[in-house]
C-alpha cells in the first residue's frame, strides 16, 4: 500500500514519464510545496478551524505539467487505484494553490472525481510571499493574462486524459478570483459540461488582460454554470447578479440553463473555512448542491 508521500512521488513520476522524462529533482521537491500551508495575506490566525479532508483511499499529490515549455504546477487528488474518472477543475482564489484549496479538492476525489488544482499564478509569481491583499493583487494577479489561464486550463484537461481522466465529464468549479474564472472557461472550452462559481466577479472594465468578463461570454457558453453568491458580499453587489441573470436569458442554450442561488446575510467567501468569512450552513449547502449539479449535468 502507497504512503502519501509515496502516492505523491507516483503521480509526479507518471506525469514526466508522459513527456519522456525522468522526475527532476525540482520536481520531486515541489511535491511538497503545493496544498500546503496557507497564504500569509489570507489571514492565518483562524486557520486551526479549516475542514481537514484525510487523503485515505486516495492518490494526492503535485504534478508538473508542461505547457508551451513552461511548467505549471497543480494538486491532484483522485480515488487510488480507479481510471475512467469525471474530472473537476477546481480553480484558486487569489491566495493560491494552498492547503484549503488541496483540502477542496480532496473532497471532490472523495466524491469520485479527478480533482485538479493548478497553480495559476506560477509564472507571475507566489502568492505565499505576500503578507498584504493589495500587494498580491498588484505585484502578481493583475498581471495574469486570461488567455494564458485559458490555455493552462486546457492543458490540465489534456493532462487528465493521458492519466485517467474522463474527458467526456469535465465541471469546473472555481472560488472568488476562481469563480470569475470559471465563468469564462465555461465560455472557453467545449469540454465543459457543468460549472459552479463561487462568488466570481460578474462585470467589470475590459482590459488588454481581461478583455471579457462573465457577462460579456453568455452566448458562448458550452456548459450551464451554478453560481452561488451571498447576499453581503460587499465585493459584487447584488445588481451585477442581476443583470447577469438578464444576460443569460438571451445568451446560449447552455447559459439559458444556468441558475443563481444566493445565499441571505452570507458575505464573499463564505465558502473558505479557515477565514473569519466562512459560514458553515452556505458552505456546506452550496457544496452538495455543486455535486449535484456537476451530476445533473453528466459528469459523475
Amino acid at each position: 500500500m502507497l504512503t502519501n508521500n509515496d502516492q505523491m512521488l507516483d503521480a509526479s513520476s507518471l506525469l514526466d514519464s508522459v513527456h519522456g522524462q525522468s522526475p527532476s529533482r525540482r520536481t520531486l521537491l515541489k511535491t511538497t510545496a503545493l496544498g500546503v500551508g496557507y497564504a500569509a495575506s489570507a489571514g492565518t490566525a483562524v486557520a486551526q478551524t479549516a475542514i481537514k479532508t484525510s487523503s485515505e483511499g486516495l492518490t494526492v499529490g503535485e504534478v508538473m505539467v508542461d505547457v508551451t515549455g513552461f511548467k505549471v504546477p497543480a494538486y491532484v487528488a483522485r480515488p487510488a487505484g480507479k481510471t475512467n474518472l469525471p474530472v473537476v477543475l477546481v480553480i484558486q482564489e487569489v491566495f493560491g494553490v494552498h492547503e484549503y484549496i488541496a483540502d477542496t479538492a480532496r473532497r471532490f476525489a472523495k466524491a469520485g472525481y479527478m480533482a485538479i488544482a493548478p497553480e495559476l499564478f506560477a509564472r507571475q509569481g507566489d502568492p505565499t510571499k505576500y503578507n498584504v491583499i493589495a500587494d498580491l493583487v498588484r505585484e502578481v494577479v493583475s498581471k495574469v493574462p486570461d488567455g494564458q489561464v485559458m490555455t493552462d486550463l486546457d492543458a490540465m484537461v489534456a493532462w487528465a486524459r493521458a492519466n485517467g481522466g474522463d474527458t467526456n465529464k469535465v465541471a469546473v468549479t472555481g472560488f472568488c478570483w476562481g469563480g470569475r474564472i470559471t465563468w469564462l472557461y465555461a465560455a472557453h472550452s467545449r469540454n465543459v459540461k457543468a460549472g459552479v462559481a463561487w462568488y466570481g466577479r460578474l462585470v467589470g472594465q475590459a482590459s488588454e488582460l481581461t478583455p471579457k468578463h462573465p457577462v460579456d461570454v453568455v452566448s458562448a457558453i458550452h456548459g450551464p454554470v451554478l453560481g452561488l453568491y451571498g447576499s453581503a458580499d460587499t465585493g459584487i453587489p447584488m445588481d451585477t447578479v442581476e443583470r447577469m441573470k438578464v444576460a443569460l436569458k438571451t445568451g446560449s442554450a447552455a447559459a439559458q440553463k444556468s441558475e443563481f442561488v444566493v445565499y441571505d446575510g452570507a458575505p464573499h467567501a463564505f465558502h473558505a473555512d479557515y477565514r473569519p468569512s466562512y459560514r458553515a450552513e452556505p458552505a456546506a449547502d452550496g457544496f452538495k448542491r455543486c455535486v449535484e449539479w456537476f451530476k445533473t449535468h453528466g459528469v459523475a
